[in-house]
């Protein structure tokens, strides 16, 4: 299995950071956490019109067809900025359970392919379908949805343009009721109901089942991308944090800190790209390899906040430093899409037997 980046994927990680560095990306976050979402979809488009919003939407459709490394290198930049908006699910499940729910053949994406009359889908779908994965790929429709257990709230449904509720066989539009506030400011959590139903049966579950670790992919990847850009504030800040003459990085004490958190991304990173070949070749235990993407990115985001809040010392606790943006997708993101006991419990079963 081959885990290094093509240069075209190097290439195209360069230009996503060097696009969203200059893109203004803290306050367009705290912009959006404010109500005023114009700053933070405008750098949506941007990425539309690199095809990152197209990126696992199929090509008869106007997608990429992306492989799902490709994904990963995106989610990472997304989370390395700290990006607003339901990337996870508008990037990754809902392609993934769209493409699927309307009988989609695409190898690696949508799964394997499964009998038609296993599946019922309303003739309003068949029509819309086609449209809300031309209106992803084009980066004009944003969508979230709700997948309880693992997901029992929509993500930012108030800026999505298509919310669904994907439970065990059956697809829904889903009605959306208040929002409540995450720990991110600058997401919300909303509760929905099912409305008009747009497909059951086996073939839905089953591209909900692959929806939902396309999903914790994403996450998995934007926790990196998030652990990446609280090491790299820490490491910056004990070099510029002058205590008893000499900067706080010069201590032992800091210096191992930073290599523990460096240590932890760098050995989540492998499972990671593991999962994503995992899942692009419908291996068996594509499964498993994304829980255990998961859990190592998550301890390894969280890891790297414990230490970047313990660097910055008081000044890491104010909202107004970058620093909070960072701290708060950590808490949020870790335990979506699954929690840490979800994934480790996945894990287990496969590599016990229990699984099979």
């Amino acid at each position: 299995m081959n885990l290094a980046l093509s240069a075209e994927q190097q290439q195209f990680a360069a230009s996503l950071h060097e696009m969203l560095a200059a893109a203004g990306v803290p306050a367009a976050a705290r912009s959006w956490a404010a109500g005023d979402r114009k700053p933070g979809l405008e750098i949506w488009h941007s990425l539309a019109e690199v095809g990152v919003t197209g990126l696992l939407v199929p090509p008869q459709h106007g997608g990429l067809g992306a492989d799902p490394a490709d994904l990963v290198i995106a989610c990472e930049e997304i989370g390395h900025h700290a990006v607003p908006g339901p990337a996870a699910e508008s990037l990754a499940a809902v392609p993934v359970l769209l493409a699927g729910a309307s009988g989609g053949r695409r190898k690696g994406i949508d799964g394997p392919s499964l009998p038609l009359e296993g599946q019922r889908r309303s003739f309003a779908a068949l029509q819309r379908i086609p449209h809300w994965l031309a209106g992803l790929a084009s980066g004009e429709l944003i969508a979230t949805l709700a997948a309880p257990p693992w997901l029992p709230y929509a993500a930012d449904a108030e800026c999505a343009g298509l919310v669904l509720l994907a439970e065990p066989g059956r697809l829904s539009l889903a009605r959306a009721g208040e929002p409540h506030q995450s720990v991110d400011a600058a997401r919300t959590l909303t509760e929905v109901t099912a409305g008009e139903i747009l497909a059951e049966g086996p073939g839905v579950e089953a591209a909900r089942a692959r929806a939902l670790d396309f999903g914790a992919l994403a996450c998995a990847a934007q926790l990196l991308g998030i652990g990446r850009a609280l090491l790299e504030l820490a490491s910056a800040h004990a070099r510029q944090r002058i205590q008893f003459g000499q900067p706080v990085g010069a201590f032992q004490a800091v210096k191992h800190h930073l290599a523990n958190v460096a240590i932890a991304l760098e050995f989540a990173r492998p499972l990671l790209l593991g999962a994503a070949v995992s899942l692009g070749g419908l291996h068996p235990d594509a499964s498993r390899d994304v829980s255990a993407a998961k859990v190592a990115c998550a301890d390894a985001a969280s890891l790297a906040a414990r230490v970047a809040l313990q660097v910055h010392g008081a000044t890491g606790y104010t909202a107004e430093h970058d620093l909070s943006l960072f701290l708060t997708k950590v808490r949020a993101l870790a335990p979506a899409w699954g929690s840490q006991a979800d994934h480790r419990a996945r894990v287990l079963a496969v590599i016990s037997g229990a699984g099979g």
